[in-house]
């Protein structure tokens, strides 16, 4: 006979289980699951090189077609397809004027971009001071001996470089 101070299995006391374990009998079943059923065809990959900036990428054949059938036939990779997108909205919605004008400007990048980097510089500051000419807005000078400030033409004293205010 047993004795009287020995726990019986059914007084409250579980059994616990590890995650491993409950990890391995998990997989267990899914490699039981797998052995049934087909595994799926392995796509083949290819390089594509955008149309655009030159940048190869590897992608499945499907996801090539489905690119060309959205951009007019050419392949653009996922960054010329964002650039895109936003000269869709700014001409409205004009996919083939987009794509035209994002290519162009690939391909003034490409020919002196890479180049000429400082020259890009250059001529990035130029169309920006063009353009913020044209629309009136003028760079204001923050120089603080402008004689421009009205502080200057009241009477009173200078201020000083002193950190003291009173002086």
């Amino acid at each position: 006979m047993a004795p009287h101070n020995m726990l019986k299995p059914s007084n409250n006391i579980q059994r616990t289980v590890s995650d491993i374990s409950y990890e391995i009998s998990k997989e267990n079943i899914i490699v039981e699951d797998a052995g049934n059923k087909a595994l799926p065809p392995i796509s083949e990959v290819e390089d594509a090189k955008c149309e655009c900036c030159g940048m190869s990428e590897e992608c499945t054949t499907e996801y090539i077609e489905r690119v060309r059938d959205k951009y007019l036939g050419k392949w653009v990779c996922g960054l010329c397809s964002e650039a895109v997108k936003e000269e869709l909205e700014k001409n409205g919605g004009k996919k083939e004027e987009a794509l035209n004008a994002h290519m162009s400007a690939c391909v003034k990048f490409n020919k002196y971009g890479r180049a000429f980097p400082v020259l890009v510089q250059a001529q990035a500051m130029k169309e920006m001071l063009k353009k913020s000419k044209l629309d009136g807005r003028r760079a204001k000078s923050f120089n603080p001996r402008d004689t421009h400030n009205d502080n200057n033409k009241k009477g009173g004293l200078a201020r000083s470089s002193s950190c003291i205010p009173q002086l």
